[in-house]
């Protein structure tokens, strides 16, 4: 059985996954990821009780219970490349014996929905309103470090959009993962669906120039106007198409629910988007803990 080292799985003094600082009994099934640290508690001050707190860096996280359902929500930070920590370190936690450093005989399948804000890349939707991610399209190029099957990505749409935006190829290759399916289902039927463009940074990613130039000042317009199968790309984020890629890859259910806070094209803001964030996270632990 393979035996992970020290230098590929770093584990604290007191036994924990080295950047999340837990272990297996601090992970509930149900994982609520947001990116803000100060937003875990906006989340579990809802819980019923808290029974676990751990805190590191950007990392923070809760586990407790609401409606008698055991959940946790952690903090990941912004972007891709924090997500690469969260996703695998979580699975590391209860996948991998930390003690003997070998991979369990029995794995567990988390359930991990990232409740974020979002900017909308559609003019009819509106700012305050929630959006699912039926897809998470990946500008980040983070799957292409790992080795995966082929039919994670769904390459006729990557095409599909590479073709569209003549991508440039200095840029990171596209991806596109579709979401988990039993999450989906359950939680956003009423929501707006559609094509989450998960970008490598806020400013020149998504199409934001201050005093650096744009390399595409055409990249957002392309975005917005892509179709595929009648499907669209409706919003602008950081981390959607990493959760959808690494937690496909390791059998996990994802989902992502952003509060769209600004509208790109109508050029709107949020007047009070905590109210509608907040708004989400009750929405999220309804809907999560309802039979």
């Amino acid at each position: 059985m393979r035996k992970f080292n020290e230098s590929e799985l770093i584990i604290n003094p007191d036994g924990s996954v080295y950047h999340l600082c837990l272990k297996p009994e601090n992970i509930a099934d149900t994982v609520i990821l947001v990116g803000d640290p100060q937003r875990v508690e906006e989340v579990s001050k809802y819980f019923d009780k808290i029974e676990f707190r751990s805190e590191n860096r950007e990392f923070v996280t809760h586990t407790g219970y609401y409606n008698k359902e055991r959940i946790t929500v952690l903090s990941s930070g912004i972007g891709a490349d924090n997500i690469d920590i969260v996703i695998n370190e979580l699975d590391a936690a209860i996948n991998i014996d930390l003690k003997t450093r070998q991979l369990k005989k029995d794995l567990r399948s988390l359930k991990i929905i990232r409740i974020g804000t979002s900017g909308a890349l559609q003019s009819d939707i509106d700012v305050d309103s929630f959006v699912a991610s039926s897809y998470g399209l990946g500008l980040d190029g983070l799957i292409h470090f790992y080795g995966y099957e082929n039919n994670i990505v769904e390459n006729d749409m990557v095409n599909a959009f590479i073709k569209h935006s003549n991508w440039n190829s200095k840029l990171a290759s596209p991806y596109i993962v579709k979401h988990s399916g039993m999450l989906f289902d359950k939680i956003t039927n009423d929501m707006k669906h559609g094509i989450t463009a998960t970008a490598p940074g806020f400013f020149g990613p998504q199409g934001r120039q201050l005093r650096i130039p744009l390399a595409d000042a055409q990249l957002n317009s392309k975005i917005e106007s892509f179709r595929y199968s009648n499907r669209s790309i409706v919003n602008f984020e950081m981390e959607t198409s990493a959760i959808y890629a690494l937690g496909k890859i390791l059998g996990h259910e994802t989902l992502t629910v952003c509060a769209v806070i600004a509208n790109r094209i109508t050029k709107k803001f949020s007047k009070d988007y905590k109210k509608t964030v907040n708004q989400l996270i009750l929405t999220i632990l309804d809907r999560i803990t309802s039979y």
